[in-house]
């Protein structure tokens, strides 16, 4: 019995000093597992990557400040409207398509959004037909219309070669190419006032506050 006693307190500091071994080494493992951070759903053929949260912007930061590719395309008042027009301002671009549905007006009502929070102090708004052939004068301005974006944006359009141009340029994938595989490359940029592309919005990232924010940004403020 003597004996028992005097083992007793034995076998509990060797669980003590099990149990404490087992603490470190959990502590250790879970402060070693990598954080993720969400990033914009970027086409596979892009050679960009965005990175995430970069320099303090609520959408994804294209890194390099590369210049845009250039273009000129002609507006839904038959005036001609090229990206260095406007250039002194940041500017969103938008690819869209007026019979697209429910993908091309949720993009437009983030884009109004954001339009309508920035009051007095808007952006250049450029959406870029991605559908020529169904873009006609009629279809635009009964889809702007139904956007509340009437006299507020740029939508240009222009010949199937100029537009396969710019498609390729920005890795857009036009609405011939289907319903679901446009919304995928379906993304919005954000330039800065040099022409440079700076941000980029995904379906989770485009949201009014978040334009605002990065506008805010660019802009200094």
């Amino acid at each position: 019995m003597r004996r028992a006693r005097l083992l007793l307190p034995a076998a509990l500091g060797v669980l003590l000093l099990a149990a404490l071994a087992f603490a470190i080494v959990a502590s250790k493992d879970s402060s070693t597992k990598p954080t993720t951070s969400p990033v914009v759903n970027v086409p596979p053929d892009s050679n960009r990557a965005p990175i995430p949260s970069q320099g303090g912007f609520d959408g994804a930061a294209l890194p390099g400040g590369r210049q845009a590719p250039a273009f000129s395309l002609t507006d839904q008042y038959g005036r001609p409207v090229s990206l260095d027009s406007l250039r002194g301002e940041p500017v969103l671009l938008a690819f869209l398509y007026s019979r697209c549905g429910a993908p091309c007006v949720l993009i437009a009502q983030q884009i109004r959004g954001a339009l309508d929070e920035l009051g007095d102090h808007p952006v250049a708004v450029a959406i870029i037909s991605a559908d020529p052939a169904g873009d006609d004068a009629k279809a635009v301005r009964r889809f702007l219309a139904a956007v509340s974006l009437s006299g507020r944006v740029h939508y240009l359009t222009g010949t199937q070669a100029q537009l396969d141009s710019v498609w390729k340029a920005y890795r857009v994938r036009p609405a011939a190419a289907g319903a679901s595989t446009f919304a995928k490359y379906a993304m919005v940029r954000l330039l800065d006032s040099r022409g440079r592309e700076r941000v980029l919005y995904g379906a989770e990232q485009l949201t009014p506050e978040a334009l605002v924010h990065d506008v805010g940004m660019l802009r200094g403020g």
